[in-house]
């Protein structure tokens, strides 16, 4: 009989359960407290509890774990200099959307070869974020496919959904169940509604289909999420951290019933995709906070222990080291000056 189904799968692959992964490498007594003191910071700062800056800042993909501790130990010796006026939460992003085809990630194909060995990018993920943990550097990232969080969640500070999933009811019914505050960016045109939307659903109880600690499909009840709040990254149209439109996003998640509060990404259509141009941004939102805008409750950057990108190619070897192969990012000797500048700023 000729089969109705699987016509287009070539194999299948079993993966190891979420909880062996998680006892194999577990969490730190270091990395718990991490983990528990920066989400209820960052509570408290989207409560209008706390006033201090939240930034969060790091490379636009993580493809080397060693860069990216090295990165992490700079920060980690930076955030301690500037801790009582800003939280600086490291990006430790590990899945990337694409808007047709590429590199997706560490997670996906931890040895950028195409060889897809998601089990080892699983591990190579939870390792990092122990090791950034236990530094006492909190982290985020962006959780792009549901199954994810099961394998590294405990392990994370903060949480975002990108602007291409934002509008996703599967990652609004994921962000529901997470455990820590998540940031919604607005969509890739711009537009705010589908942030917004996005917000609500992700505060109300859903019960949706996922996988346990055992890896068995199940029916997963959630209680909602009440931390979101709104990532200003800029659209199709350009960028949106102007004064006015930040007054329109203020009084949009006003109308909505939501906490007018919002961070704004000096990346993507803000910086009108030029890594150069994030200093702009930074420098001009971190104005408008000091000028008495509380709404803006922190910033993002892209940054990197060099400047720019570069192409991923067939012989990952011959990669610059700490150069991002994703996005451009601004280097560690701009990133640390931009922020001892703005820390300098609001003592003023």
């Amino acid at each position: 009989m000729q089969p109705t189904q699987f016509i287009n799968i070539v194999s299948t692959v079993p993966l190891v359960a979420p909880k062996v992964l998680k006892s194999e490498l577990a969490i730190t007594p270091a990395t718990t407290k991490t983990v528990l003191n920066n989400r209820e910071v960052i509570q408290r700062i989207l409560a209008g509890e706390d006033r201090r800056v939240l930034v969060v800042v790091g490379p636009c993909s993580i493809h080397d774990p060693k860069s990216a501790v090295e990165y992490a130990a700079r920060l980690k010796a930076l955030s301690d200099k500037v801790a009582e006026r800003m939280l600086l939460v490291m990006r430790v992003y590990f899945e990337k959307p694409r808007t047709t085809i590429g590199w997706k990630g560490m997670i996906n194909d931890p040895f950028l070869n195409d060889s897809f060995d998601i089990h080892a990018g699983l591990r190579l993920a939870r390792k990092l974020l122990l090791d950034i943990g236990d530094m006492g550097l909190p982290a985020a990232t962006e959780l792009l496919e549901p199954i994810t969080p099961q394998y590294i969640a405990d392990l994370l500070t903060l949480a975002s959904i990108g602007a291409r999933t934002t509008e996703s009811p599967t990652h609004r019914q994921m962000a529901s169940g997470l455990s820590m505050p998540v940031g919604y960016k607005n969509g890739t045109d711009g537009g705010l509604q589908v942030a917004l939307d996005a917000m609500i659903a992700g505060r109300t109880p859903h019960a949706f289909l996922g996988i346990d600690g055992d890896g068995h499909t199940c029916v997963v009840n959630t209680r909602g999420n009440p931390w979101g709040h709104l990532v200003l990254r800029g659209g199709r149209g350009g960028p949106n951290y102007s004064p006015d439109q930040i007054q329109i996003a203020s009084e949009k998640l006003s109308a909505a019933g939501l906490p007018p509060r919002m961070l704004v990404d000096c990346s993507h259509a803000n910086s009108n995709k030029d890594y150069r141009n994030q200093p702009n941004v930074w420098r001009d939102v971190l104005a408008q906070r000091i000028a008495g805008n509380q709404n803006i409750i922190g910033l993002m950057l892209e940054s990197n222990l060099h400047p720019g990108s570069q192409k991923l190619t067939s012989d990952p070897s011959l990669l610059h080291y700490g150069v991002s192969i994703t996005d451009g990012c601004i280097g560690w000797d701009e990133t640390e000056a931009l922020i001892l500048e703005a820390n300098d700023k609001l003592a003023e």
